[in-house]
């Protein structure tokens, strides 16, 4: 790994909230094209990283570096500007809006045209149009949804939403997909397909991801080749491969915390 080739690095961040101490002193960094994994318990502080990545939250210390330039006091939309995009834990869809009309809203994040180009439809907004169109289609065949372009969000099956959420993350042409438990509600066929589907975005797009997952067959599988980092109580644990992790004592002591988690890691 070089310097020169790393995407993000996140240095001693912490962030409190209150009295609470969110997430401490945390360090982690990746390099262009890795997908890598960050676990932990309820609570953790994993859905906290992302946040701060997107500058939802501010941290109280510590430095974000993208492409090895500092984005802290961004604003959201400068950091979806510069190339990171996410989902969330609880699916943010336009439930009224059409399959199309989601993803062709991401590919409208950034005017390529001026509103009066737009109000006479000049040949260059006309054009515009087309390729956004032609764009949008092309990324709900990615995620095999483009038999249900026309339906409504809310009408499409729960996973089904989950893929969506994916493709309009994918509509702003990041250069770093944060995925928050993308496998959140599904069943083993269906968490199976979602492990294809990523690893089918990772190759083809050659996307940085990180994902925070619970499911951990779904971790193990589509990090076998990386790392996983472990947060517990606000603190990275531990940093590993997935054979490391998985036999890491202060890791397995971690989600013993949790009966369900604790079952789901054992079984992996």
């Amino acid at each position: 790994m070089t310097a020169s080739n790393e995407i993000l690095s996140l240095r001693n961040l912490t962030v409190d909230f209150g009295g609470v101490r969110a997430v401490n002193d945390v360090s982690l960094s990746l390099q262009r094209g890795e997908m890598v994994a960050l676990i932990g318990p309820n609570g953790a502080g994993k859905t906290t990283i992302f946040n701060l990545i997107t500058s939802a939250v501010q941290p109280t210390a510590g430095e974000i570096l993208l492409n090895g330039k500092s984005i802290l006091r961004k604003s959201p939309d400068q950091i979806c500007r510069l190339g990171i995009s996410r989902t969330f834990q609880n699916i943010r869809l336009f439930p009224q809006m059409t399959a199309y009309e989601n993803v062709e809203l991401g590919l409208h994040s950034t005017p390529h045209y001026s509103l009066a180009e737009a109000f006479v439809r000049t040949p260059r907004a006309r054009q515009i149009e087309n390729d956004t169109r032609k764009k949008a289609l092309e990324l709900l065949e990615m995620v095999n949804l483009q038999e249900y372009a026309h339906a409504r969000a809310a009408s499409l099956p729960y996973g089904l939403q989950r893929r969506l959420e994916i493709a309009r993350a994918m509509a702003t042409s990041p250069q770093l997909l944060l995925l928050d438990e993308p496998a959140a509600g599904m069943n083993e066929d269906e968490c199976n397909e979602l492990i294809e589907l990523i690893r089918k975005i990772h190759q083809q797009m050659q996307y940085t991801i990180i994902i925070i997952e619970h499911h951990m067959a779904v971790v193990m599988e589509l990090c076998r080749d990386s790392r996983i980092y472990v947060l517990n109580l606000g603190s990275l644990l531990a940093v590993g491969s997935p054979q490391e992790i998985q036999n890491n004592p202060d890791v397995i002591r971690a989600y013993l915390g949790e009966r369900k988690n604790a079952r789901d890691f054992s079984a992996s």
